[in-house]
């Protein structure tokens, strides 16, 4: 059951040529994802879930890369770091062409500080307290990206660190897990705005679950030795304020808790 929800996120996201017609219901899309799934052998289901990156393609050469083998197998449902709009227009084009069932990819890309336009690392960024601001700079990235044809942002990184050790402080907002939440809002928001079918959005992608940057001695993929008070004190809200607004993925941790 649970593989089948992630697969129905995934579509959703995927098929977009459908989503965007206004005169689609809810139920209708629902029944449309419903049906293609019935379609899929086990392998293409697998495939919606693999993310490769897109570093072997090259435009003028993508029909004959192992990726784009792979994609008119069904066996690619999202390509991670491939930018232009011609390298993605290629691509997709063997997706919605060549494929047996014809599912658009999605394109994700680490749009962290801005696309073309570049603001200030997250770190600094959050110094400002200017929340409209740091949501400008995400809705900002998001037109840029979207334009681009990129749909999916792994961004923000909402984990609080205190150990300045930790190589990937830059990264996140503080130490302090209000600033956190409220940071985490605005770049869901700025990415996502209202409705994420409509072209200039993309998706955010919260990361990382849970307290990757709690590790011990700031040593990343490290144990987390802390407890239960410290979690839901320290390091919890800004995931849950980044979800209570809508963040369309999570990405998992690499570490360990206890």
């Amino acid at each position: 059951m649970k593989f089948t929800y992630t697969i129905l996120l995934i579509l959703s996201c995927g098929a977009f040529a459908f989503a965007q017609n206004k005169e689609n219901t809810p139920v209708q899309r629902s029944k449309f994802i419903q049906e293609l799934i019935t379609k899929m052998t086990i392998e293409e289901k697998l495939g919606q879930l693999n993310l490769p990156t897109a570093g072997d393609i090259t435009t003028g050469q993508a029909n004959s890369s192992d990726v784009a083998k792979n994609i008119q197998q069904g066996k690619v449902g999202s390509l991670f770091n491939i930018k232009s709009v011609a390298k993605i227009r290629e691509v997709q084009k063997i997706a919605v062409e060549n494929s047996r069932l014809k599912i658009p990819l999605l394109f994700g890309m680490d749009v962290i500080h801005g696309y073309e336009t570049t603001f200030p690392i997250p770190l600094g960024l959050s110094c400002t307290w200017d929340i409209q601001l740091i949501e400008q700079s995400a809705r900002i990235a998001a037109r840029e990206a979207s334009a681009d044809g990129i749909n999916w942002t792994f961004s923000p990184m909402v984990d609080i660190s205190r150990d300045p050790r930790w190589g990937r402080v830059s990264e996140g907002s503080g130490e302090d897990p209000y600033l956190g939440s409220r940071i985490a809002q605005a770049m869901v928001k700025g990415y996502q705005g209202n409705d994420l079918s409509a072209a200039n959005t993309i998706m955010a992608c919260v990361k990382h679950y849970a307290l990757y940057g709690a590790s011990e001695a700031g040593r990343d993929y490290n144990t987390v030795d802390i407890s239960r008070q410290g979690i839901m004190n320290g390091y919890m809200r800004p995931y849950l304020e980044a979800c209570k607004q809508g963040a369309g993925s999570y990405m998992a941790s690499f570490n360990e808790f206890e």
